[in-house]
């Protein structure tokens, strides 16, 4: 511990639900992944690369869910991205042009130019491989990425059909290490959801350590000692689960309580690409005239009301590194508290969702950044750790049977199963039966058939993203996650049905092969009877 009394492990958990649709030349939805690309993913890579650059021995967790890297390494979405990028440079361009007679917002557009000529640079140089940028962070040893479930399904309410919860994790652990030349060793559950038995799954699928709400640790059975500030070993299965540390959690997200509600800090909301007149913005929204975000936002917070004043960078950023010493010098105390009272170094786990850090707050990769280098130069009080490597080190811990959970509202699972979603759940239970049935009739398929069997298995898996009942719950694009959950249900249906009679369509099994690809090498004899815990 070279002296010092504890450890801080940051993760950021970064996912997308899987959204590629090639039928349409442009299609809204896809801009989830371009904008976190080019406000997220990108500026974390690049504070990486930096400090990397520098020998600076940070250390970060960060999960990276199979339909993201699917989506980063899918060459169609990757043209797209180019294209799209391309075009936010022309508007940058344009918006230079525009602003030349407005002081503060040629000065406002020349950071945007700036901002998204380094953006695409670091695209272009990388060749569109964030996969393996971040992959090669990981070799180097400042990252530990984790796995998530296959499709982000909410497996407590899958585990109905174990067999269901086993293939979502069986299917993340091998894509996971076809992407990574690597397997494995800890999983961020979706939406940290847990339930009793599912620690015994991971670790049959190899994984060693996983990340839950603080709800598992605080109400596990016996209490652990030590409550968040280290992890259990789940008793039954020797897994290492790390549970989240509330107080640093909250500093950070919370838009009310934490730092991104900051009134210095760039408006989310306001976006030139609704507002300013269509005949100039129209080439950079969609094409039928839907507005949409373009990233370009000149306002900053400035208070509650629809008032808001015009932002500057230079201010934020200052403000970043504010509250990133505001932060350190926080969990500095934390952990000289926790430390006297536990008699051992605590660690404190704090995750984050990875696309707060850009996309939703701005100034997040800014604010990282200097908590990672202060973490380094300015205090001598903890050390930046990973989970694998403080599992490492710290090999002998209390074992325990962490309670279920999530890490929704209130610790349970309300938000995935409520009034404007619990429809979806007989049809992928029912679903899932239709599945192992099919398994089970064909333990060998090869031709025409097995490829059935296994764009059934990627069907199912789609249809059961936790993506699509949040997204109904929060009542965004409520619409298209219907959609979504219907169009994978009725296509996995017509695939058994064609499938058991013996006339399979292949035309139309081609033409949904191309619509939805992921996972290539999927086995659909996930889904066959098994022993062992399933």
């Amino acid at each position: 511990m070279d002296g010092r009394k504890g450890y801080l492990a940051l993760v950021l958990h970064a996912h997308l639900p899987y959204v590629r649709h090639p039928e349409h030349p442009t299609f809204l939805e896809e801009d989830w992944l371009f904008e976190a690309i080019t406000e997220s993913y990108l500026p974390l890579y690049l504070t990486f690369e930096s400090l990397a650059a520098e020998a600076l021995p940070f250390r970060l967790t960060l999960s990276m869910s199979p339909p993201l890297c699917s989506m980063l390494a899918d060459d169609l979405l990757k043209e797209r991205y180019e294209a799209s990028l391309r075009r936010l440079e022309e508007l940058c361009e344009r918006e230079l042009e525009r602003t030349r007679e407005h002081g503060h917002l040629h000065y406002l557009a020349k950071h945007y130019r700036e901002r998204i000529a380094k953006i695409a640079d670091a695209w272009r140089r990388l060749d569109g491989d964030l996969v393996g940028a971040f992959s090669l962070l990981q070799a180097e040893g400042y990252l530990d990425i984790l796995t998530c479930a296959a499709t982000h399904g909410y497996l407590p309410l899958l585990q109905v059909n174990p067999t269901a919860v086993w293939a979502q994790l069986e299917v993340a652990v091998e894509h996971y290490t076809a992407s990574f030349g690597r397997a494995p060793t800890g999983i961020w559950l979706p939406e940290c959801g847990l339930y009793p038995g599912l620690d015994r799954l991971c670790a049959e699928a190899g994984l060693r350590y996983l990340v839950v709400d603080m709800h598992a640790i605080l109400l596990a059975q016996p209490r652990p000692r030590f409550g968040t500030y280290a992890p259990i070993f789940c008793a039954g299965s020797g897994i290492a689960a790390f549970g989240r540390d509330m107080e640093s959690s909250v500093q950070v997200w919370s838009r009310d309580h934490g730092y991104p509600g900051d009134f210095v800090y760039r408006e989310f909301y306001r976006d030139i690409g609704f507002e300013l007149d269509p005949g100039y913005i129209g080439p950079f929204i969609q094409p039928d005239g839907q507005r949409k975000s373009t990233g370009i936002k000149y306002h900053r917070i400035t208070g509650k009301s629809d008032y808001k004043e015009l932002y500057d960078p230079y201010w934020a950023q200052q403000k970043a590194a504010e509250h990133a010493g505001n932060f350190v010098f926080n969990r500095e105390r934390q952990v000289e508290y926790l430390e006297g009272a536990m008699g051992r170094p605590p660690i404190v786990v704090s995750p984050y969702d990875a696309e707060l850090f850009g996309h939703w707050w701005y100034e997040g990769p800014w604010w990282l950044d200097y908590v990672l280098r202060k973490s380094i130069h300015d205090q001598s009080i903890y050390r930046l750790t990973h989970l694998g490597e403080y599992l490492r080190e710290n090999y002998t811990q209390q074992a325990s049977a962490p309670a279920q959970s999530s890490w929704g509202d209130r610790g349970f699972h309300e938000f995935w199963l409520n009034s404007t979603n619990e429809w979806i759940y007989p049809h992928l239970h029912k679903a899932a039966e239709r599945m192992i049935g099919l398994a089970a009739q064909h333990p060998v398929a090869d031709g025409l058939l097995r490829r059935a069997l296994n764009q059934a298995a990627r069907e199912l898996l789609l249809a059961q993203s936790s993506d699509w009942a949040f997204i109904m719950r929060t009542g965004t694009m409520v619409e298209y996650a219907i959609r979504r959950t219907q169009s994978h249900l009725r296509r996995f249906l017509r695939l058994h049905d064609e499938i058991r009679a013996g006339a399979i369509d292949e035309t139309w099994l081609t033409r949904i092969e191309y619509l939805d690809n992921i996972f290539p090498d999927v086995d659909y004899r996930t889904y066959a009877p098994r022993r062992g815990p399933v």
